[in-house]
């Protein structure tokens, strides 16, 4: 076996709204707005990144813009909650915030840790989780959360699943994850050296509805490959263990391969390099309009069709509050 995928790299969703998404991903959570491209493959809508102030593996929340899909919620085989990581002290600041700004939210306690549970503006669930490592995320000093305060990136991923033992055989046996809890009808497991953004959660649902590709729902979670080597070793042992996976393709910021684990849920294994500087300097991160080179004939006519996006600035420091 490979060595482990040393934690979650991204997550994407989908929206159905790309400013209204902007100004709660920016302005309501303090996340940078680090990149705006389009989607690789559907490339008259937009792909938007949001991270620490560098765009770090394992701090990036990506979203599709597809108005034309119909809202739906989640379900079997769909990544059901997204957790991040904020520092236990700042619970209460996030509790009054968006008390403040009008979002619903509900106090809860999981494996022994402190959270707060709530929707972004497409229904997705996200959680603020109170265990966090400063190791890896930069802060930003633009953010209208003050650095004390702000998201350090991932925490975990919770998977629905229609039955616990697939998926739990394929993260142990093929995958080298470990279990290391369980509460009532959830499973976690860890991955690499453990800890907050390298953890996942099995949310065994057989009576959820079986999960469809709509505004609301999370596309994929991707998990961190150091390199390309690292990547390919990973690919054959996927392969070797029965998987569909796709070739290599190059996303311009890391390199990716796609593949469903038992339970439907689609995941991702994607470098950690070339990062979001590949095409502008971390000063100006999500400034400008990015196209991978087979689009850049296209860039007046896609220009034209994307909707303007607008991201709210701050003066930092929390001072925005």
């Amino acid at each position: 076996m490979p060595a482990s995928v040393s934690g979650i790299h991204h997550v994407t969703a989908i929206t159905g709204d790309v400013q209204r998404n902007v100004d709660f991903y920016v302005g309501v959570l303090g996340l940078r707005f680090i990149k705006k491209t389009v989607n690789f493959d559907v490339p008259d809508t937009y792909h938007l990144y949001f991270a620490d102030r560098v765009g770090t593996p394992g701090t990036a929340m990506t979203f599709f813009g597809w108005p034309m899909l119909p809202w739906g919620p989640q379900g079997r085989g769909q990544v059901l909650a997204v957790s991040f990581q904020v520092p236990p002290s700042s619970l209460d600041f996030w509790q009054g915030r968006l008390r403040e700004l009008g979002v619903e939210l509900e106090a809860e306690r999981r494996f022994g840790t402190d959270m707060i549970a709530l929707q972004d503006p497409d229904g997705v669930r996200l959680e603020l989780v109170g265990e966090a490592s400063d190791d890896r995320w930069a802060a930003w000093p633009e953010s209208p959360v003050e650095p004390a305060c702000q998201i350090r990136g991932f925490h975990s991923v919770g998977l629905c699943v229609g039955e616990e033992g697939p998926s739990a055989g394929f993260l142990i046996d093929t995958m080298g994850f470990r279990e290391v809890d369980r509460e009532p009808g959830r499973v976690r497991f860890q991955t690499g050296a453990g800890g907050p953004h390298a953890l996942l959660e099995l949310l065994v649902r057989p009576e959820a509805p079986a999960g469809r590709e709509t505004t609301g729902t999370v596309h994929h979670v991707a998990w961190r490959a150091i390199d390309d080597a690292h990547q390919l070793a990973w690919r054959e042992t996927l392969v070797g263990a029965g998987r569909q996976v796709t070739p290599v393709i190059d996303r311009k910021y890391f390199h990716s391969i796609y593949f469903r684990e038992p339970g439907g849920v689609l995941f991702e294994i994607a470098t950690d390099g070339p990062g979001f500087t590949a095409d502008e300097p971390v000063e100006a991160l999500g400034s400008s309009l990015q196209l991978p080179p087979q689009y850049e004939d296209q860039r007046e006519n896609l220009k034209f069709n994307l909707p303007p996006i607008k991201v709210p600035t701050f003066t930092g420091s929390g001072a925005d509050r």
